[in-house]
């Protein structure tokens, strides 16, 4: 059997390592992206006591910004609401305090005019208040133009 050269032997090694490496380098990099991605999801899907999980079925406003549908988080706060939206940003509302009737289901109260709904309400079960969002230029525009307004309610 045919013996290799010393310079040939370190050549196969140093491949190997190179081999190696890249490998490494790949696998690291797919456990990184499996982790940023479990991280995300069981950040989402973290609620506390009081928050509101809602699947918005229709595009909507919420202090100026337009928001499309989907699953979205309702964080109660001092004087805010916090709507973390699907991709995990959230914009902070700011609100004031509405008494509630003796419904005790969470829910959402929107205001429809035309085909544009804006978040009016957030209510949440066990608690006697309503927190109310105020009103955009939008939608004071709107509501004075329009003479049917629809109240819609999204519950919990």
């Amino acid at each position: 059997m045919r013996q290799l050269s010393a310079a040939t032997n370190s050549k196969i090694d140093e491949l190997i390592k190179e081999k190696n490496m890249r490998i490494a380098f790949r696998l690291s990099r797919s456990l990184v992206a499996c982790v940023l991605f479990l991280a995300s999801a069981v950040g989402f899907s973290q609620t506390r006591l009081g928050d509101v999980v809602v699947n918005v079925p229709f595009d909507f406003v919420a202090a100026r910004q337009h928001l499309p549908a989907g699953r979205y988080i309702f964080v109660m706060q001092a004087g805010t609401i916090k709507i973390v939206q699907p991709q995990g940003r959230s914009i902070f509302v700011p609100t004031r305090v509405g008494l509630r009737t003796n419904d005790e289901d969470s829910k959402l109260v929107f205001h429809r005019y035309r085909d544009t709904y804006f978040l009016s309400a957030v209510c949440v079960s066990g608690n006697r208040n309503t927190r109310e969002l105020f009103r955009s230029s939008e939608e004071r525009e709107l509501s004075e133009s329009e003479m049917e307004v629809a109240v819609v309610r999204v519950p919990h």
